[in-house]
């Protein structure tokens, strides 16, 4: 269902993009890209030495970015957006359920998740070689990306047992990092890097848990 909404969005945008554009005349004052998709590669970085590597996780999200040129040309604006967005990550730590949640090492349990639904705020400085009539151009975004957890669930299968925790305490619910996207035309490199630890108060074998997020991937713009 969701492959067929994206496609959907993005026909209706592109066919909405043209029809504005066509309308506007060289040296009318215009707005870009105010719709954003990203689908990235995501990695659980700066992990405990005791937590093996993590398996293939991914994630998806989009939304609406308020485009305000600094210059009548266009060329240079801020963006300030809001959107949703949604991770999957593969890997090995076991969360323990109980008062305060404990972590341990899980390379002995299967299917070892977490599922994270996220408010997002990008704000981003933008520069691009478009014109008032140029369907493609170059452009270099970057900027801080702020987020807000609306939930996360960790659930992995042990002994055959399925385990399945929602919204734990310990996990930090605001998150900051840099984004930045860049390249030409429809594809564009997009890489996140967090700033702020995916746990707080959380430690593993007495060892502060510091994990963060990085993602890489392609964002397409619309409109």
């Amino acid at each position: 269902m969701m492959k067929y909404f994206i496609t959907f969005f993005m026909l209706f945008s592109m066919l909405n993009i043209q029809a504005q554009k066509d309308s506007l005349q060289v040296g009318d004052k215009y707005w870009e890209d105010q719709l954003y998709i990203n689908v990235t590669y995501n990695v659980l970085n700066n992990q405990p030495s005791i937590i093996n590597r993590s398996g293939f996780s991914y994630g998806f999200s989009g939304g609406y970015i308020k485009d305000i040129p600094l210059k009548k040309n266009g060329k240079i604006a801020v963006g300030l957006g809001l959107g949703y967005s949604f991770d999957s990550f593969n890997h090995n730590l076991k969360v323990v359920e109980g008062t305060l949640n404990s972590f341990e090492s899980g390379s002995d349990i299967a299917s070892n998740k977490i599922k994270l639904n996220n408010l997002e705020m990008p704000i981003q400085f933008r520069w691009r070689s478009s014109t008032v009539n140029t369907y493609s151009f170059w452009r270099f975004y970057a900027g801080l990306k702020l987020s807000y957890n609306l939930s996360n669930t960790f659930s992995y299968t042990d002994n055959n047992t399925s385990v399945s925790i929602n919204n734990i305490t310990e996990y930090n619910k605001w998150q900051t990092g840099l984004i930045m996207s860049a390249g030409y035309g429809t594809f564009n490199f997009h890489v996140y890097y967090g700033l702020s630890p995916l746990f707080k108060n959380a430690s593993i074998n007495g060892n502060p848990i510091d994990t963060k997020i990085l993602r890489f991937g392609l964002s397409f713009y619309l409109l």
